[in-house]
């Protein structure tokens, strides 16, 4: 018997691996069925399960799942931003493994999957549902069954009904996010007592109602709060000021109409963004507030808070954004508001502030939108206003500005909008608006402003509202450019206008003008002038050839042939010694023709040499063709040229230093990344500089070379095109040059790389390519593409279908609520980029037009 019971007890032993692979291939099939049954019921326009999600590959395989690798059964699904259609079966209640299920950003709709499915998920710790069109029923209450729930994500759905008790049950809850859904009811008392993980929670843009009766006491990890856009009531709990923790609190567009600011929220110094907005809140501003110096957002507007501006407020160097338009603030404008350099937005409108507007605001190089209107305010309006370089909005409208418009707006290059209406402006309208070559609104009504509209406001492509009535300008209307499409308002109630388009039924100008008469009227005074300036100017070449030639006679071993600048004639020597003799360690880049140290002069100045290796065919040319170039142009967003050194055996150039090196450089490196906007940035950048080569110049110059090598970047990271050793400047009218020096495989159009034409639009084809690598951080010379489908080719198909595929993903890891906006943001790039690189140089835009659409698209992601 015992022989037997051992040999029945091995037998067995043998049996289990057959019986666990069997068990283990049943469950796995139980997984893969409730997957099939998910597959059953999605529209899948992109056919990425369609392939994938088959019987002849392993569910551990599929797209968007993983598996544990002990008991192969799937623990997480993936797929989200998919564009899947659809509804969710309760069979996904199958899935007994599953701890993590992503399906935001997709069109999923019906009921939540949880009454009959999810809710038997208790391994769940990460439902993400945001972003689709769930609209039926409300959130079930057996969503409390999920105890081990650490993240709920369900924003931006139609979900009704009161948000269930059980869900404040979760003591693992850890982020909660329900915003933009049409939920009801009151928010529990005891909304803490059990949330003590809690860490965000979001319920703005909903329905709830009812006063925020609850202490917070438990919820001692909370870092951001959400309840904006409800109809809250009541006033605001002190208890508030019990979060130490906070960085995020927003409260605004609600109803809490009694009483003050509570000065507990002084407390926060932690806090990041504060928005109290749109409620009825009276009162000063809280002395305490000077402890939150790390806000990055102030958002007070539209309540009835009274007093001065609190000088503290020039402490918040960290403020991008304050928001104090639409309440009763009086007195001045703190002069150290200059001082906040990091602002982005500030807006004051609509109060009774009434001193002058303080020169120290042109500091604030970044702002991008200024509004002071309906307050008032006073005096001349400052110079300094032309350094906001890169604000696309200004209205300061409605106040008691007098004196001249500062000729200094035409620096505002940016500007979208801008209004000087309802104000007590005198002189004229400086001719340097026409400057401003992305207006699309001007409003100069309701004002004292004399002479004649100047004729540079044609060139404003881009205006679509002009207003200068109620104002005493006199004389020729233009007829052409945008002012054939505005109407007789814009101009009403002036003195004395003519001409002008017919729709505007002006009478004709007179032909005599003032000008024709003096010239009548003085010819042998005129006759003599010029008689006498030609022989000055003959004198002055004469002068000058014969020192330039003793000079060169004097020197040979060093010339400059670009202009002063204010550094002296630096030497051979003195490079030698600001890069340790061309150490390697000094060394920067190498390129084709030489390569780029890092130097450090005598007086501290750190500067960029380009030493060229002469020993290379085409360098002496190189050479020449930079400095052919670069002797007379000057941008913010070129790398400027500080002086250059040069003898019989040696050519260098010196250079402003970049020390955030190149946009390669930021984007194939692990150690480095930027953001959307920050490419964005810097391709708008590009764009300028490419602009202002193309027709801010007498010659056209054609850059040849553009790629991300070649794209510098500042201390701030703006953007500076630089290596103009391949350049060609298009003169005499020219619109295309023959080279037979060819550009970077890659980005060369093809025309120039076929034939060896260069002309403007080979920039624009190669400016298409840079932004294709940049949004897809794919280089047109990786092997997955070939020569019968390149990286424009990849682009422009999955265009047809747009796909996330055409998006660096490090740009939407993880997803967030930006993500969608930042999707739709690249494809429209894409979209640009694509008529950029097409095949014939003729239909290619300008890239005038491109730096316009790539502004568009950045207010258009600002606004959201």
């Amino acid at each position: 018997m015992d022989i037997i019971t051992v040999l029945f007890h091995l037998a067995l032993l043998l049996s289990l691996p057959t019986v666990s692979i069997a068990l283990i291939k049943r469950s796995i099939q139980t997984d893969q069925s409730a997957l099939f049954a998910l597959k059953s019921q999605l529209f899948d326009s992109k056919n990425l399960l369609r392939t994938n999600w088959t019987a002849n590959v392993s569910v551990c395989n599929w797209f968007g799942v993983t598996c544990f690798s002990r008991h192969h059964r799937v623990v997480s699904l993936n797929l989200s931003y998919l564009g899947l259609q659809g509804s969710i079966p309760p069979d996904i209640g199958n899935l007994s493994f599953l701890s993590s299920i992503d399906l935001s950003g997709n069109n999923f709709h019906g009921n939540l999957p949880m009454e009959e499915g999810m809710v038997h998920l208790r391994r769940l710790r990460y439902i993400s549902l945001a972003n689709n069109n769930f609209v039926q029923g409300n959130i079930p209450r057996e969503i409390g069954n999920l105890g081990n729930l650490k993240i709920l994500r369900m924003a931006n759905n139609q979900l009704t009904g009161f948000i269930p008790l059980t869900l404040f049950n979760i003591s693992s809850l850890q982020i909660v996010n329900l915003t933009n859904n049409t939920l009801t009811g009151d928010l529990p008392v005891n909304l803490c007592s059990e949330l003590s993980n809690l860490q965000e929670f979001y319920l703005s843009s909903n329905k709830l109602s009812g006063q925020i009766l609850s202490r917070f006491d438990n919820c001692s990890e909370l870092r951001e709060l959400s309840l904006s856009s409800n109809v809250l009531s009541g006033t605001l709990p002190r208890e508030i000021g019990n979060l130490t923790m906070l960085k995020v609190l927003s409260l605004g567009q609600n109803n809490f109409a009694e009483g003050s600011i509570p000065p507990e929220i002084g407390n926060l110094s932690g806090l990041v963004e504060l928005d109290l907005s749109s409620n009825y809140l009276t009162g000063q501003f809280p002395l305490a507030f000077e402890g939150l110096s790390n806000l990055e957002a102030l958002e007070l507007q539209n309540n009835r808070i009274l007093g001065s501006l609190p000088p503290y407020l020039c402490k918040f160097r960290s403020l991008t954004l304050l928001n104090l338009s639409e309440n009763k603030f009086s007195g001045q404008l703190p002069d150290c508001f200059g001082n906040m350099t990091s602002l982005r937005k500030l807006y004051l409108s609509s109060n009774i502030l009434n001193s002058t507007m303080p020169a120290s605001l042109g500091n604030l190089k970044d702002l991008l939108y200024l509004d002071v209107h309906s307050n008032a305010l006073g005096g001349y309006l400052p110079q300094e206003i032309g350094n906001l370089k890169a604000a696309i909005s200004i209205d300061m409208s409605r106040n008691k500005f007098a004196g001249n418009i500062p000729t200094t707006v035409g620096n505002l290059q940016n500007l979208i909008d801008f209004s000087l209406a309802h104000n007590e402006l005198q002189g004229s309208i400086p001719e340097r608006v026409g400057k401003m070559v992305n207006l699309e609104s001007l409003d100069l009504s309701q004002n004292n402003l004399t002479g004649e509209i100047p004729t540079s406001l044609v060139s404003l492509l881009e205006l679509n509202y002009f207003n200068v009535s109620f104002n005493r300008l006199h004389g020729k209307v233009p007829a052409n450019g945008s002012f054939l499409n505005f109407t007789r308002e814009s101009f009403m109630s002036n003195e004395a206008f003519c001409g002008g388009p017919p729709q505007l039924r002006l009478p004709p100008c007179p032909n005599n003008s003032p000008k024709a008469s003096r010239t009548k009227k003085f010819p042998k005074v005129a006759y003599i002038l010029l008689q006498i300036a030609l022989t000055v100017i003959a004198v002055s070449i004469f002068v000058l050839v014969l020192i330039m030639a003793q000079r060169r006679s004097i020197n040979r071993t060093q010339t400059n042939p670009l202009p002063p600048t204010t550094h002296e004639r630096i030497s051979y020597y003195d490079l030698v010694h600001a890069t340790n003799d061309f150490g390697e360690s000094n060394l920067i880049a190498s390129g084709s023709y030489g390569s780029v140290y890092k130097g450090v002069l005598s007086d501290g100045s750190i500067l960029a040499i380009k030493v060229f290796n002469l020993q290379v065919e085409g360098a002496f040319k190189s050479f020449d063709a930079e400095c052919e170039v670069l002797r007379n142009i000057r941008h913010r967003n070129l790398v400027k040229v500080i002086s250059s050194c040069s003898n019989h055996d040696f050519r260098a150039l010196v250079l402003e230093y970049m020390p955030n090196g190149s946009l390669e450089r930021w984007l194939y490196s692990h150690n480095y990344f930027l953001d959307f906007l920050q490419r964005l940035n810097i391709m708008i950048d590009a764009a300028t500089a490419l602009d202002y080569l193309h027709h801010g110049y007498s010659s056209p110059i054609v850059h040849c070379d553009l790629k991300p090598s070649n794209v510098l970047l500042d201390q701030d990271l703006t953007g500076h095109v630089g290596d103009f050793g391949i350049a060609k400047l298009l003169s005499g009218g020219e619109s295309k040059a023959i080279t037979n020096t060819l550009a970077t495989i890659g980005y060369i159009a093809p025309e120039y790389g076929s034939e060896g034409k260069v002309s403007r639009k080979c920039d624009v084809y190669s400016f298409g390519i840079l932004l294709m690598e940049t949004f897809s951080r794919k280089k047109p010379t990786d092997e997955m593409f070939t020569e019968d489908c390149g990286l424009k080719d990849w682009v422009r198909h999955l265009l047809q279908n747009p796909e996330l595929d055409l998006v660096d993903h490090n740009l939407i890891t993880p997803p967030d609520e930006n993500s969608t906006t930042i999707v739709q943001c690249i494809f429209k790039v894409m979209e640009m980029a694509v008529t950029c690189t097409v095949e014939s140089p003729e239909q290619r835009i300008d890239i005038k037009d491109a730096l316009n659409e790539l502004r568009n698209i950045k207010v258009q992601f600002l606004s959201k």
